[in-house]
């Protein structure tokens, strides 16, 4: 049994230690093991304050302390082997539940919704990925379409072809405990190493060399083809959505809020809104509210590529550009990987054979 004096150290120890750090010390680094002197704190607290050893009389306030304690132990033991930290919060979906950083800024802010970093446990491994929370819960319909874009491109687009679009992980109901006003978020798999095509005009802004822009062009053509032949139009192709990752010459379309996908429940067949400061990169059939088709990612994505080259095409490349967007969308192509084969002729008539060029951001 634990002395009177003993039990009420402890207790008052315990009681000005809300915070496990307070009580076993700093946390190991990655990979450590736990500290010894944090094991026998921990230990040295259970043993005077552990109910079957409390006071005559004092078994009460044991059980409350000794509860206490071991979920101080627990939170401290599951931070220092990698699992929920301390100043995380948690959220709990259908199928995984996520960890984010408890009054984190969120990794970036688009039209509507803000993008917060946050990390699940697959199994036995921490996986990174990216919560897409719109700003208002008026906004719920455009995450909606895009989890119905997604899930739809994961789907029916070919297993080559999906590295163009991102991976949806599952959607989540979040319920604001004040208001109880309820958001929906698309939880999606974290991208390293990209920057989108606004960037890349930033850091070159004179353009970039139209054969650096030859492979986005490509790949763009790929995403948006892809897409259209399993029914989706993207509807927002302007350059703060098109991410390109320089080295490994890869490319996603992000954001698909703005998408139309065929048949799909709840939508309507013209574009939903647009990006208010890209309005000069939009089809005459978006300004109209008439329906979307192919056509309109084609149209959008080749002005993405004028963009980032800015007037830098040889003419070769700026004729075909143009038949790419002209104002009436049955002018124009509609099957961007039928178009694939005839922008290689173009740029082969142009640059010759296909060759790799290495492409940098500049630091």
């Amino acid at each position: 049994m634990s002395t009177a004096d003993d039990f009420d150290t402890a207790l008052g120890e315990l009681d000005m230690s809300d915070y496990p750090m307070a009580l076993f010390g700093p946390l190991p680094r990655d990979g450590s093991p736990l500290p010894p002197a944090a094991t026998a704190a921990y230990r040295r607290l259970a043993r005077l304050l552990h109910p079957d050893r409390a006071p005559e009389g004092r078994t009460a306030e044991a059980t409350r302390a000794f509860a206490k304690l071991t979920g101080l132990w627990s939170a401290y033991r599951d931070t220092a082997e990698g699992g929920p930290g301390l100043d995380e919060v948690t959220l709990t979906a259908k199928t995984h539940t996520y960890h984010l950083h408890r009054g984190a800024d969120p990794l970036a802010a688009g039209d509507i919704a803000d993008l917060h970093g946050a990390r699940y446990r697959d199994g036995g491994t921490w996986r990174e990925a990216v919560l897409k929370l719109p700003r208002s819960h008026h906004d719920n319909d455009l995450v909606n379409a895009e989890a119905n874009a997604l899930r739809r491109l994961r789907e029916r687009v070919p297993e080559r072809a999906r590295a163009f679009h991102p991976e949806l992980i599952e959607q989540i109901r979040h319920r604001d405990a004040a208001t109880g006003v309820e958001r929906r978020g698309n939880v999606l798999a974290r991208l390293r190493g990209f920057h989108s095509l606004a960037d890349v005009r930033r850091a070159y802004p004179d353009g970039v060399d139209p054969r650096d822009a030859a492979w986005m062009w490509r790949r763009l053509l790929v995403a948006v083809g892809s897409a259209s032949r399993a029914g989706v139009v993207h509807g927002a192709v302007v350059p703060e959505h098109v991410l390109i990752h320089p080295e490994a010459h890869g490319l996603v379309l992000v954001d698909w809020c703005y998408s139309v996908t065929s048949a799909a429940a709840h939508t309507a067949p013209h574009i939903p809104a647009m990006v208010a400061h890209r309005k000069d990169l939009y089809p005459e059939e978006v300004l109209d509210r008439a329906p979307a088709v192919p056509a309109t990612d084609i149209h959008m994505a080749t002005r993405c590529i004028e963009h980032v080259t800015a007037g830098r095409l040889p003419r070769p490349l700026n004729t075909f550009a143009l038949g790419c967007t002209l104002p009436r969308p049955q002018r124009r192509p509609y099957d961007g990987i039928r178009l694939l084969a005839e922008l290689d002729e173009a740029l082969e008539r142009v640059f010759g054979p296909r060759r790799f060029r290495p492409f940098h951001m500049p630091a």
